[in-house]
């Protein structure tokens, strides 16, 4: 015992309530930014009852069709640029030869008639996407 009859605490122990205090701040901070990381297009998006994909490690590349039927790619400086089917075809080939494994979503606008969709998709499949997927949202 030291003098005056307090236990002292060894000087090796460390105070961790100050680091898990910034931790859940940290983590706040995450989750309140993490919904404005994901940009895109304003489309209108069906609604359905769906299991959710599993989790991909990597950002998936997302393909918006909106009301007009005009294409986006969540790609490049420009994500707002209307582009052809051919471009999207192409851009998406050669990500999908650098990482093949990354994962290709659909965000149409319910107006988008269902054969336009399904064009989409088939190129998306040409343009070597193993599978693609549809982003619709929950019904209430």
């Amino acid at each position: 015992m030291a003098r005056g009859g307090k236990k002292r605490r060894p000087m090796s122990e460390i105070n961790v309530v100050p680091y898990i205090d910034v931790m859940l701040v940290l983590l706040i901070i995450f989750m309140v930014t993490a919904p404005m990381l994901m940009q895109g297009v304003k489309v209108d998006l069906p609604e359905a009852s769906a299991d959710p994909v599993e989790n991909q490690d990597s950002e998936p590349l997302i393909v918006s069709v909106d009301s007009a039927g005009q294409l986006y790619l969540n790609l490049g400086a420009n994500e707002k640029q209307v582009l052809t089917l051919a471009t999207v075809k192409q851009r998406v080939s050669a990500v999908m030869r650098r990482s093949p494994d990354k994962p290709v979503l659909v965000w149409g606008d319910r107006a988008v008639p269902y054969g336009q969709v399904v064009t989409l998709m088939a190129a998306l499949q040409e343009a070597g996407a193993p599978s693609v997927g549809l982003v619709t949202e929950n019904p209430e």
